[in-house]
């Protein structure tokens, strides 16, 4: 899949952009109604009232549309806001803190809750879809954390050999089971007992 197409399949045509965002849209609705298994091409054209053509010219699979539809754009290279993500006030824990939250926000809307696991699975079994849609849409956020964190260890604020990869996958893995298995109905007390946890590990303060 070449780096035009991927831009191309995120931005849409340039002489009719409504058609992604109503596409969008219509995805986000039928997974909130009928989950990811119950998404299909014909069903998000007919709700869009676009025809598959359009959507095809767009985005190769549903997997793309749906990725699209409830994950926002980390790809530094698309612009993204890395700064938007990971927060820029006050200490590393407050901008944990406030990732951690980010985290369980995006995941508790009712459309991504429907959407990840299925979402997951496609990914885990397809190595091309994972690349450009978990690898490649990471990176900036993972490079960007780390070299936080690395300020942070020289500051002494954390320990040494805190894993940003680690991190992220503990706080994106808890949300997902939390808000997509275990249907967790009241995301705020979740995410600030992950955040607790997080930052300061379950062993007393003397262990």
């Amino acid at each position: 899949m070449s780096k035009d197409f991927e831009t191309q399949h995120r931005l849409g045509p340039q002489r009719n952009p409504a058609i992604d965002d109503a596409v969008l849209d219509a995805t986000r609705q039928l997974l909130e109604e009928k989950g990811y298994a119950g998404t299909s091409i014909d069903a998000i054209a007919t709700r869009a009232g676009v025809g598959r053509p359009a959507i095809y010219r767009r985005w190769p699979s549903k997997a793309h549309i749906v990725n699209d539809a409830i994950y926002p754009v980390l790809d530094i290279e698309q612009g993204a806001d890395i700064d938007t993500e990971l927060g820029t006030e006050g200490t590393i824990a407050d901008q944990i803190r406030a990732l951690v939250q980010g985290a369980v926000a995006l995941f508790a809307a009712p459309a991504t809750r429907a959407a990840a696991p299925g979402l997951m699975s496609e990914v885990r079994t397809n190595s091309e879809l994972r690349e450009v849609l978990v690898v490649r849409q990471l990176a900036g956020v993972r490079v960007e954390l780390n070299r936080r964190l690395e300020a942070a260890r020289e500051r002494g604020d954390i320990r040494s050999g805190v894993d940003a990869d680690a991190l992220l996958d503990i706080m994106a893995g808890a949300a997902i089971f939390a808000l997509s298995v275990r249907d967790v109905s009241d995301p705020g007390p979740f995410a600030d007992s992950l955040a607790d946890i997080v930052l300061n590990g379950i062993l007393p303060d003397d262990n």
